[in-house]
């Protein structure tokens, strides 16, 4: 079997510049991710770098194409943007650079898993067969859909009874945050909302408050590491501000060391709670999306066919690094099932008689982070995995659209 050892893979390519030796700017933190597990028929050797020619492919990915990026001789691109592939032939590139330079395994020999965001236009994935077929030659193919993994993944949260494929994906990264409601493992696509509050949202905003109160060091990568070391959700910001007012030790410093090896002190204090509140009240950062988190959940699941909206209530899972904020989980609960609950009864009093209620729960788990990729991991493991695939044969037999459709995984 060949494995990714990190789940996660930096999306961005250097490539050498043409007629230029400015320097490019690189961003402080990668804002794409893939992740992708190969599953193994046979195990080939070979020399897989003399077979491709890879020391002379004058390209950097992931961490070295940012490297790479922070000299004269590079530019730096992604590839992907908004989820969606915008270059393909430096997807190819990258795809070839992940397979024979870091898995170094053979394609032929080996089934592929790759992941889908929602919505994706077909035809994406008639060039990305295009590409592992023709160009790689791999054995079979499997394009799963990323809210499904995450599903998935949700299974190791002692909160998970029963093992469904049937529940609401909250799936927020860098740039983008999606609602997707997902039945017996299909997306309801007309439902699904994209909310345009992320993680980079919440880094300009901290770094907007630190530039307002004139700290000595206002950079992104700064921002980035405030919110990541010290945000979390608070439960009431008016109460919030209160407690902060009233005991100093809730604001903290952030050292920042410089090239020169001297030190920096920025002061952290609001925003500590006041970033990741976005989410929640985005007025706060923005006056052109006003709609919070939990009332965007909620229109998701009411648009969705009435005979699944329970189960999408009690099934809400977590996906993304953006979700990792302390207590970001119970927060969505509690002013989600407020919102149900008033509902509730306001149909009690209109109707004349005793509802049953709304369960509604939100499932944290510590896979959460990265549980695309795992949840992709457990099915290319499965005995069945194979048998999901579509291989070269039937990619020869019936062309390019046979991808447009895959067997549905079952549940263990």
């Amino acid at each position: 079997m060949a494995s990714i050892n990190t789940p996660a893979v930096v999306m961005a390519i250097a490539t050498r510049s043409s007629g230029s030796s400015s320097k490019p700017s690189a961003p402080s933190k990668p804002s794409f991710l893939s992740s992708s597990t190969a599953s193994s028929g046979k195990s080939s050797g070979g020399n897989l770098s003399l077979k491709r020619d890879m020391e002379d492919l004058d390209f950097f990915i992931g961490d070295e194409a940012l490297q790479a990026a922070k000299g004269p001789s590079y530019s730096l691109n992604y590839p992907i943007r908004h989820g969606q592939i915008e270059n393909w032939d430096q997807m190819e590139r990258f795809w070839e650079n992940s397979i024979f330079k870091y898995l170094r395994c053979e394609p032929e020999d080996h089934y592929f898993l790759l992941t889908e965001p929602p919505l994706n236009p077909p035809e994406n994935r008639e060039n990305t067969a295009e590409i592992m077929f023709e160009s790689f030659n791999c054995a079979g193919l499997y394009i799963a859909v990323q809210a499904v993994l995450a599903l998935a993944a949700s299974w190791t949260s002692s909160k998970v009874v029963d093992r469904s494929l049937t529940g609401t994906v909250i799936d927020s990264g860098d740039g983008v945050t999606h609602v997707i409601p997902v039945a017996e493992g299909y997306v309801i696509g007309s439902a699904i909302k994209n909310i345009p509050i992320a993680g980079r949202d919440i880094t300009s905003f901290i770094q907007t408050l630190l530039r307002e109160r004139g700290e000595k060091d206002t950079s992104l990568k700064t921002a980035e590491q405030i919110k990541q070391q010290f945000c979390y959700v608070c439960p009431d910001i008016v109460k919030e501000f209160n407690k902060f007012d009233s005991h100093p030790d809730m604001f903290a410093k952030y050292i920042v060391e410089t090239v020169s090896k001297s030190k920096i002190e920025v002061d952290v204090g609001y925003e500590r709670f006041l970033a990741p509140e976005i989410f929640f009240n985005p007025e706060i950062a923005s006056s052109d999306f006003l709609t919070p988190l939990p009332n965007t959940v909620d229109m998701v699941i009411q648009a969705s066919p009435i005979d699944v909206r329970k189960n999408l209530y009690k099934n809400i899972v977590l996906s993304g690094g953006s979700t990792m904020f302390k207590d970001f989980g119970r927060r969505l609960q509690r002013d989600l099932k407020t919102l149900v609950n008033e509902r509730v009864a306001q149909s009690e009093r209109t109707s004349g008689s005793k509802s049953s209620g709304v369960t509604v729960q939100v499932i944290s788990h510590k896979r959460q982070k990265n549980a695309v990729w795992f949840g992709g991991s457990l099915l290319a493991q499965t005995s069945e995995f194979k048998s999901y695939c579509h291989t070269k044969r039937d990619y020869e037999e019936y062309g390019p659209n046979i991808v447009r459709n895959f067997s549905l995984f079952s549940v263990p």
